[in-house]
């Protein structure tokens, strides 16, 4: 987390509280504690053991007044997960860069259920980098190149780098074939996904996503495709496949959603970033990574 006063402890920066400002409390303490009532002891005893503090990095104690508006920061111990079972394997690592061929089933950061076992926690404490942050993500799903920054000064070149899509990116995948259509071929579409819905959807009006989709083999009714995507919406490469009627072997989401049973890591999606080209913005060199993956037949 930019600028916390707390530094990253076992791969993860702190958490925060915003103290809001229509909130009519005297103390920090109190406020947390009308917060989260079920919390309540949890709250003193991290307070007292001094694991809270203010945006200074200044120890929060029961008479700490209240600040609107600023927040408060405290490490929070994740619940217990499920282990990925699966290795990330170094591709690249110098002093700017980690180039990783991250595995199936494992996020990129952070999110939701999914924090320990994460890519970005994981190379933080076995290559010991706690500034160590994702250029770009992959989906949790997809396996495949990925790029790490080390340090924290050269943050924004290589994000805008990939914001502004001045990076080459070439995907793999297992589908079905199907005869009456002819490769390779363009798909653009308008991609709608809505906060809290886990798919996406395609809707009429102005396209906002484009891949290029080529047949690169083909054997007894099942195809491997080279995935070339001009854009980077939620979902895009699975949605265009699963449009085409050649939804991505192993996509639980697409046409159809179906909940994946947890600790189940038979069937990964059959989707690899294969390889990642772009201009370095330091060194103005070209860098070209290539996954070392093999898609399952």
């Amino acid at each position: 987390m930019a600028g916390a006063p707390l530094p990253v402890r076992n791969g993860l920066g702190p958490d925060r509280i915003r103290m809001p400002a229509d909130v009519d409390t005297k103390t920090v303490a109190d406020f947390l504690l009308r917060t989260y009532p079920d919390d309540s002891a949890h709250w003193l005893t991290l307070i007292d053991s001094g694991g809270v503090v203010d945006e200074h990095g200044r120890v929060v104690d029961r008479r700490t007044r209240y600040s609107p508006t600023r927040f408060v920061y405290f490490y929070r111990d994740p619940a217990p997960e499920i282990p990925v079972p699966f290795d990330i394997d170094i591709l690249h690592h110098d002093d700017r860069l980690v180039v990783v061929d991250k595995p199936h089933f494992l996020a990129t950061i952070p999110r939701g259920a999914h924090i320990t076992e994460t890519a970005v926690v994981r190379l933080r404490k076995t290559l010991d980098l706690p500034e160590l942050t994702p250029a770009h993500r992959l989906d949790r799903m997809t396996a495949g190149v990925l790029v790490f920054l080390v340090r924290r000064e050269d943050r924004r070149p290589y994000q805008e780098l990939f914001a502004s899509r001045q990076v080459t990116k070439e995907y793999e995948a297992l589908a079905d074939t199907d005869p009456t259509l002819t490769f390779p071929r363009t798909l653009r579409s308008r991609i709608v996904k809505e906060h809290g819905v886990m798919t996406a959807t395609e809707e009429p009006g102005e396209p906002n996503s484009e891949t290029v989709i080529d047949l690169i083999e083909s054997r007894n009714g099942r195809g491997r495709y080279r995935l070339l995507p001009r854009t980077g919406r939620t979902h895009q490469l699975r949605l265009h496949m699963s449009s085409l009627g050649l939804p991505i072997e192993g996509d639980n989401y697409y046409p159809t959603f179906r909940r994946s049973e947890p600790g189940n890591f038979s069937s990964p999606l059959q989707l690899l970033a294969r390889a990642i080209e772009f201009t370095d913005p330091v060194s103005g060199a070209v860098r070209r990574f290539e996954s070392r993956r093999t898609l399952g037949r």
